[in-house]
Formats: structure tokens, sequence, C-alpha cells
């Protein structure tokens, strides 16, 4: 596959897309930059912005495997991971048995992820890092590729538990959702509420296809001072104490740089530039930084604190 069609396959999924999901086009490059790079995404958002709807028509058009977990407060980590259970043979005897979880599929769809207690929340945690799943004295593999695309409502919502910083850093992308614009709410009103064809999709890309495509995106070149660049704004976040408390770790590098060559990939060229960098650095900081009571008193969010940075 070369760039060109690499470009193409892309231009299509997202005309497909398009058919189903009104706008949020940034939106759906970002989660498809996460897919290239072989990471997770966190969607946040208000309720009803479409984050579960495009999550598994994404999934649709790839010919993966999906499983959804709906986190609730009462969720049990082994809802998640699988557990044992006892299976009779027919010569009387019991045996124990694994029946797998949710987890076990290629693309995980995690639902109001902080609604979840800490406990259950930090069972994806080594299921999104090592690919495995540990069960009693037993670790399973999961099969590659392996995504969890989380959706969670903001924090200030009532009812949430706040993802603990290390697992918001195992999320390569923090994707923010916002309110579509006036146009394309009259457009998903004109859908949704007369008898609107249901688009039939089909499944772009295979199993094989993505592979090939996560191995091409690291295989994009970048010129020695634009990666020089773009570790200077991560070592920055560390610098700047009058608005970062906790600035970010080596893993926002790799993962910045990661991103940028997806995002490059998605776009058809043949090299990283610095608007990629630019561009990648709001959902790759975002949650790997903790703000100052400095900052947080001037009102600021963490996009603003970037921007800063980028200035």
């Amino acid at each position: 596959m070369k760039l060109e069609e690499a470009k193409k396959t892309f231009d299509f999924i997202f005309s497909e897309l398009n058919k189903v999901i009104v706008g949020q086009n940034e939106v759906l490059k970002q989660v498809s930059v996460a897919l290239l790079a072989d990471s997770h995404a966190l969607l946040e958002g208000y309720p009803g912005l479409a984050k579960t709807l495009t999550i598994k028509t994404l999934a649709q058009l790839m010919d993966l495997k999906f499983s959804r977990i709906q986190n609730t407060p009462d969720l049990m980590p082994s809802d998640i991971t699988g557990t044992y259970i006892i299976e009779e043979s027919t010569a009387g005897k019991r045996s124990f048995k694994f029946q797998p979880g949710p987890v076990f599929a290629n693309v995980v769809l995690a639902d109001e992820i902080n609604r979840a207690t800490p406990k259950t929340q930090s069972a994806l945690l080594e299921a999104m890092q090592e690919h495995q799943v540990t069960v009693g004295n037993t670790t399973f593999k999961l099969e590659e590729p392996f995504f969890v695309l989380a959706t969670q409502n903001p924090i200030e919502q009532e009812g949430t538990y706040p993802l603990p910083e290390a697992q918001a850093d195992r999320f390569l992308l923090k994707i923010k959702v916002d309110y579509p614009s006036f146009d394309e709410e009259v457009e998903i009103v004109n859908r949704l509420t007369e008898d609107y064809k249901k688009a039939a999709l089909k499944p772009v890309l295979n199993r094989d296809s993505l592979l090939y495509l996560q191995n091409m995106t690291k295989m994009i070149p970048i010129a020695n001072d634009i990666k020089k660049y773009a570790v200077q704004l991560v070592t920055s976040t560390r610098q700047k104490k009058d608005l970062i408390e906790y600035g970010a770790s080596p893993r926002a590098s790799i993962g910045l740089i990661l991103a940028a060559k997806a995002r490059a990939l998605i776009e058809g060229r043949k090299y990283v530039s610095k608007d990629d960098i630019n561009k990648m650095a709001f959902p790759v900081l975002r949650h790997r930084i903790v703000l100052s009571f400095e900052a947080e008193r001037q009102g600021m969010h963490a996009d603003d604190v970037i921007k800063s940075l980028l200035k």
C-alpha cells in the first residue's frame, strides 16, 4: 500500500463515517490517529454528543471484533476481564473453565469510564499497557490489534470518579468532543426526526491492513529539528512551574511524535510538519499536565496553558 492509497483509504473511511456522524471531523481524525499509533483514546464531552456512536461506527468500518463495557459504580473487575466458571462434564466431573470477559476483543468501547470505581478502572490498566490479562495465576494474551476507546463525561458531573493520573497517561489522546455548529445541528435534527434511510456500512479495513498501516506510520520520516521541537515542547511542561505543577513524562514525547506521524499519513504527506506537532500537542498533553493553583485561580484550562507553551 502506497502513501496515496493510505490517504484514499482514510478519505473513504471519513466519507463513510459522515453518512452516520454529522460534523466532528477533527474528532474522527484524532480517533484515527490513535488507531494508527496503536494506542488508546479517551473522548470527553457532555452526554448526547455522539461519542458512543462515533466509536461504534468506526468499529463497523473495520472488520474487527468489537465489544462494549458500560461502566457503572457496581461494575466489578471480573465483569471486564472474565472469570472462571464451573463446568460439568458428561462423566459428572467438575472443572474450572475460563469465561473471557468483554476486554477480549480488538476494539473495546469503555463507555462512561469515569462512572466505574477506581478498582474496576484499574482492571483495564494491565490490558491497555501490556496487552494481556491476568486472572488468578494465569495470564492471557490479548489479540492484536487492541484498542480501548473510552468515553467520559466532564469531571464536574455528578457520580464520577476521576481517572487516576497513571491510567489517564495510558491514553495517547484525550479528545474533546464539542457541541455541533448550528447548521450541523439542523442536519442532525433532519436526519433523526424524519424518515432517513440508515446507511449500510461495509468494512473498509481488516486486521492485516490495519497492522500494515500501523507499521507504515512508524516509517514516516521526521526531521531532527522537528523531533527536537516536540521533545522541547514536552520538557517545557516541566519547567513552567508558575502554571504547571506536574509536567508530562517521556511517554508524552513518544506519543506526540507518533501522533504527528499518524496525522501526516492520514493527510497523505511523506513527512511530519511543525503544524502536525502543534495540532497534536493539545490531545496528547491536556490530560498529562496538572495545573498549578495559580493557573486555576486565573481560570485557565489545560488547553490555555498548552497554547501559551506553543507561543
